[in-house]
């Protein structure tokens, strides 16, 4: 699932000695990787100061050298998604349409029903009734109740209705799936904003989650609506669907670095189980063999 996908970055090296040359080509293959120009910048400089100091004698300590830089813009621990001490767990799904948000939800939902916990979904995504037919179908695969409004309705009304509904069920994790947005889009934004405030006054406190969705596939797009987001949302956590429909990769390190939001879960299928955690270093030991 993540083997390989720097596997021609690491490749560059193959028994050369590290010069300006080689950078120059490896700086070549991460870009090409869609690793963002920046963050390529980044790690081709900490590799060059490595060389000037002398801890990278050959090509294999040049490449361990890479995989420590890369190892440390993912992070050096695991970032589990957030579970209220006690009470009602609630978590945000955004992102612009189709990215996959829907699925994520029901993937989720599916994976904690089967762990024990009562998911509830919550169907934000007013604008388009086909959002909230698949929910629907994602919450009777999972036997979780979704709940829903007509076509048009106010977001926030809803997520109104579904605290309301957790509570006299014992429903104990909500999942708001929202509509997709542009950042650029200021009554959407102050959508999101209106749903958190919702949640506050009647839990007392935030979600514990606020998750970005991005489709793995879409490179330096992807970079562009992470910045947005986490400009204008208290984001906690990154998703990138569709893993297994891109050969490169890159932007994860991307996201990581220039936005600061870890990525908490990488979809890597169609089925339900193929949502998974994200181990960082796993990642790190991994992306270039």
């Amino acid at each position: 699932m993540l083997k390989g996908i720097f596997k021609k970055v690491g490749a560059v090296f193959n028994g050369r000695k590290l010069d300006e040359e080689l950078l120059e080509e490896l700086e070549e293959q991460l870009i090409m990787s869609d690793v963002s120009m920046d963050t390529t910048a980044h790690l081709i400089d900490g590799l060059r100061d490595a060389a000037r100091r002398g801890d990278v004698p050959t090509d294999e300590d040049a490449l361990l050298a890479l995989q420590d830089g890369v190892a440390d813009l993912l992070g050096s621990s695991d970032r589990p998604l957030k579970f209220a001490a006690e009470g009602i767990t609630v978590w945000l799904f955004v992102g612009v349409n189709g990215v996959g948000k829907t699925t994520t939800v029901g993937k989720l939902a599916h994976r904690f029903a089967r762990e024990g916990r009562k998911p509830l979904l919550v169907a934000c995504d007013t604008f388009r009734a086909a959002a909230i037919e698949q929910l629907q179908e994602w919450g009777r695969r999972s036997e979780s109740p979704v709940i829903a409004h007509s076509q048009g309705a106010d977001p926030a009304a809803v997520v109104f209705d579904a605290l309301a509904a957790a509570k006299s069920r014992g429903r104990d994790l909500v999942m708001i799936d929202t509509a997709g947005r542009l950042h650029t889009k200021s009554n959407l934004m102050n959508e999101l904003a209106k749903i958190a405030r919702v949640t506050e006054r009647e839990l007392n406190k935030a979600p514990e989650e606020t998750l970005l969705v991005l489709d793995s596939s879409t490179g330096q797009n992807g970079l562009v609506q992470a910045q947005a987001f986490a400009g204008s949302a208290p984001l906690t956590g990154l998703v990138l669907t569709k893993w297994d429909g891109t050969a490169k990769g890159g932007v994860i390190l991307s996201v990581a670095r220039e936005t600061g939001v870890p990525v908490k879960l990488i979809g890597i299928g169609e089925k339900a189980e193929d949502l998974i955690d994200f181990h960082p270093q796993k990642f790190a030991q991994e992306m270039f063999s």
